[in-house]
């Protein structure tokens, strides 16, 4: 009995197909449940076999102008590259508890920018609306960056530290109506010691 196109194809490709949950209001991130995945790429170098760290039935987050829009069994889908998953979980919706970074990304909890200056001067929050929280206590920590090895390689920070990461680097994400931003760990810049 032959193998169904589906399974074929995805044993080729380090690619997932997903069926689109929603589209998160913020830019950059989207939504989606896994309906086929492969098993992972080779290393270019090394020929090392990268794991797909998701399986069908989870749900991911991943970048929205990532993969290609098609038809798959007469449905609309995103197939994206493992590459583009930036957080898995399993289960409807995201919580603190069931979300996982995927490898090299950190789930930062932002805080709000204060309004008021060490000297007491307030600042009004239309003159701050446009800046982007780049500082944040991290709440995730991903399994960590894949070398040519297939090792992972350690993470420069872990959970409960103060990180200050690139403008413009994290993702926004909102995780049980609370504030968060997914950065890779090559742009985090440093950790900030609270002593």
């Amino acid at each position: 009995m032959p193998v169904p196109w589906r399974i074929r194809l995805t044993h080729i490709l380090s690619c997932q197909f997903l069926r689109s949950i929603t589209k998160q209001s913020k830019k950059k991130s989207c939504e989606g449940e896994v309906i086929a995945a492969g098993p992972g790429k080779l290393h270019p170098h090394t020929g090392v076999r990268i794991h797909n760290p998701v399986k069908e039935g989870m749900s991911v987050l991943y970048g929205e102008f990532s993969g290609a829009a098609m038809v798959y069994n007469d449905e609309q889908v995103q197939m994206i590259r493992d590459d583009d998953v930036m957080m898995y979980y399993q289960g409807v919706q995201m919580t603190k508890e069931n979300v996982t970074p995927c490898r090299d990304y950190v789930l930062v909890k932002v805080e709000q920018e204060k309004l008021e200056t060490a000297s007491g001067i307030v600042v009004a929050q239309s003159v701050t609306k446009d800046q982007v929280p780049c500082e944040g206590v991290v709440f995730k920590v991903g399994e960590g960056r894949m070398c040519s090895t297939g090792e992972f390689t350690p993470s420069p920070c872990k959970v409960g530290d103060r990180v200050k990461f690139k403008d413009y680097a994290g993702n926004d994400v909102k995780i049980q109506g609370e504030p968060y931003s997914l950065t890779r760990m090559v742009d985090i810049l440093c950790v900030i010691d609270e002593e």
